[in-house]
């Protein structure tokens, strides 16, 4: 009954608006109502038919350079071809460093003969006498090193005496022709200082001395002229006990002289 009722107030309400429409008359516009419940989902339509191909699209913008890409092995080897064209010559290079020295090469063919030099100037009218000679030149071994002190020094080493006036018996040099003589030594001093001295009959005529200072091996030599007349003697001694003389296979000490000129023709 009720809702027969409703049924019939909603039919005459309609009809009323119905009127009113008609009748152009309108009243004010009524608040908005609140949204209605969501309705039930649609049936689903029919698959839409494949569309034609559109036109090409305009070619887009360069992208940004990208990161090299990690090395990729290594290639076969490539096909032998003809040799290219000659090149330019290229700049000149700076200089390299000299090498090694290298060996000795083998002697060369002896060279043609030379021509013929010129004459000499004539000599000075000889004589007829044999020069004067007056030489020697000895040495100690290694076993007589570091001689006694106060004695002629025995050399027993042999370099020159082949007119033997150096006495291998005496130590000691005898004047044969009077004149003008040349003496020198040379002493390798080690482990013990030297006081070393040329004596001519007897008397000290040259000294000299070598104290090392801190050094193991050292050296000592003198060269002196000196006039002598026939029959002098000349020999070498150590004094003071400071008798550093040394010899050895890498080492030596030597004694010399010879004639500078002769008192006479």
């Amino acid at each position: 009954m009720h809702q027969f009722q409703k049924s019939t107030w909603t039919f005459k309400n309609n009809r009323f608006c119905t009127l009113l429409i008609s009748m152009n008359l309108s009243g004010e516009k009524g608040e908005r109502g609140h949204p209605g419940t969501s309705g039930p989902p649609g049936i689903p339509g029919k698959p839409a038919q494949k569309g034609e191909k559109g036109d090409h699209g305009q070619n887009g913008t360069a992208g940004e350079k990208g990161e090299p890409g990690l090395e990729g092995p290594v290639g076969p080897p490539g096909t032998a071809m003809g040799q290219g064209p000659k090149g330019e010559k290229g700049d000149k290079g700076d200089c390299g460093i000299f090498g090694e020295r290298g060996p000795k090469g083998d002697r060369g063919e002896t060279g043609a003969p030379g021509i013929q030099g010129a004459m000499g100037i004539p000599g000075l009218h000889g004589s007829g006498m044999l020069q004067k000679r007056s030489a020697f030149s000895v040495g100690i071994s290694p076993k007589k090193s570091f001689p006694p002190s106060g004695f002629p020094i025995r050399f027993d080493k042999i370099f020159y005496n082949e007119e033997n006036h150096f006495n291998m018996s005496s130590n000691s040099f005898t004047c044969v022709h009077p004149g003008v003589y040349v003496f020198s030594f040379h002493i390798t001093v080690r482990n013990q200082p030297l006081r070393a001295t040329l004596v001519v009959n007897g008397l000290r005529k040259v000294r000299t001395r070598d104290s090392l200072y801190g050094q193991d091996i050292d050296q000592a030599s003198t060269l002196v002229v000196l006039r002598l007349a026939a029959g002098d003697q000349v020999w070498m001694e150590t004094f003071r006990d400071w008798n550093g003389v040394y010899a050895s296979s890498e080492d030596d000490s030597i004694f010399s002289g010879f004639l500078l000129y002769s008192d006479k023709a």
